[in-house]
């Protein structure tokens, strides 16, 4: 059974913005997120075409809406969604995919595997999924826009990997 990486919003938006959320799809790894995130988040968005894909939408069950109240009384600042994404895969075992320092941090405190869209991306490189020019293009997309919180030095990092591994097959 493939790993599930319990996604929060952002990760889906920067993957849209990158033009590869069906690449992410293609991966080893299963995409899912909460119903309650998917109710106020996505489904008004075009949530049938991620489903399409293949996300999952997951319940949160009693004990895991406790656990996400339990989550946003120690931090204010996190959503309620990002609170049920963080407590369904502490509930479920799964991975949460977030770039949210704190959401990062709770995670940790809690022993929830975490990662980003940057390890996303080196999935996709790693699995094949997408060669060095599509994830270029992708990353470059991503980081143009006005609201990349992504780390400076990682990104450039692999725009720099990237673009050597294109030379490098010319």
């Amino acid at each position: 059974m493939p790993t599930l990486l319990i996604s929060d919003t952002s990760v889906l938006i920067d993957l849209e913005r990158g033009m590869v959320l069906e690449a992410a799809f293609q991966t080893s790894y299963e995409l899912a997120v909460p119903d309650v995130l998917y109710r106020r988040e996505l489904a008004p968005h075009g949530g049938d075409q991620l489903v399409a894909l293949g996300l999952k939408v997951m319940p949160v069950d009693g004990a895991g809406v406790k656990l996400a109240l339990g989550y946003r009384t120690r931090q204010k600042r996190i959503s309620v969604s990002d609170a049920m994404s963080l407590a369904l895969a502490k509930r479920i075992g799964g991975t949460l995919m977030t770039g949210d320092a704190i959401l990062r941090r709770l995670a940790e405190e809690d022993d929830v595997d975490c990662h980003g869209l940057l390890w996303l991306f080196d999935v996709l490189e790693n699995e094949r999924v997408l060669d060095a020019r599509g994830l270029l293009t992708a990353l470059e997309k991503i980081h143009s826009h006005p609201r990349c919180r992504l780390p400076e030095g990682e990104v450039l990092k692999r725009l720099e990997r990237y673009a050597a591994a294109i030379r490098k097959r010319r």
